[in-house]
């Protein structure tokens, strides 16, 4: 079976004239995740509008089984699992110096929308790997660009997202690091989703 996965990087912004997350993505696109995942890449500008627009588009172009979007975060040390989205709360300019009137994704949506992936078991997982990137888990995305995509996403696809934020370049970890750590992740990212599902069908039949 061919796993149709797409990923998201941002662009600059900031003082994030390098954002560290479009590097990760693609030091990950180098190194691949097997035969058997079909990945695509995105860089996505730190606009509202564009990602409110381009991520369902992208959703209906490609209905992959997953999509994980990867941030920067100044006050990051370590690589981040983000468990969820939230709706509202969005006052910060985008590069347009734009932000939603309304301060939220989508009107009438969900507080917050969890992803389906366990990230507890994601997080547990690749720490016992011995990679040499600490990971660790955060319910709370920020209320930027990162959360805003994250959100939409989740709304989408009903939950089939996962969000992960990275320090920036050298504080402490370098691209081949970064790209390293998300390949690991999201290599057992997919298994756990598999192993979920499973269960599921298993439970559906009975």
């Amino acid at each position: 079976m061919l796993l149709f996965l797409f990923f998201s990087g941002f662009g600059p912004f900031g003082e994030h004239t390098v954002n560290a997350s479009w590097i990760a993505v693609q030091e990950l696109e180098k190194l691949g995740l097997g035969d058997s995942v079909d990945l695509h890449v995105y860089e996505i500008p730190v606009e509202y509008k564009t990602v409110q627009r381009l991520i369902p588009a992208l959703w209906e172009k490609h209905s992959p089984q997953l999509v994980v979007h990867v941030g920067v975060s100044g006050m990051a040390t370590t690589v981040t699992l983000e468990k969820c989205g939230h709706n509202k709360g969005y006052k910060g300019l985008d590069n347009c110096r734009f932000c939603p009137g309304s301060q939220c994704c989508v009107e009438d949506g969900p507080e917050s929308i969890d992803s389906i992936i366990d990230m507890d078991a994601v997080c547990k997982r690749v720490t016992t790997l011995g990679l040499d990137v600490s990971v660790t888990i955060s319910q709370d995305a920020g209320r930027y660009l990162c959360d805003f995509a994250y959100y939409t996403s989740l709304y989408q696809s009903h939950g089939r997202s996962a969000f992960v934020h990275v320090p920036p370049l050298g504080k402490p970890y370098n691209a081949d690091q970064l790209g390293r750590a998300l390949q690991a992740i999201i290599e057992e990212m997919l298994d756990v989703l598999e192993q979920s599902e499973g269960k599921l069908n298993r439970c559906h039949k009975h």
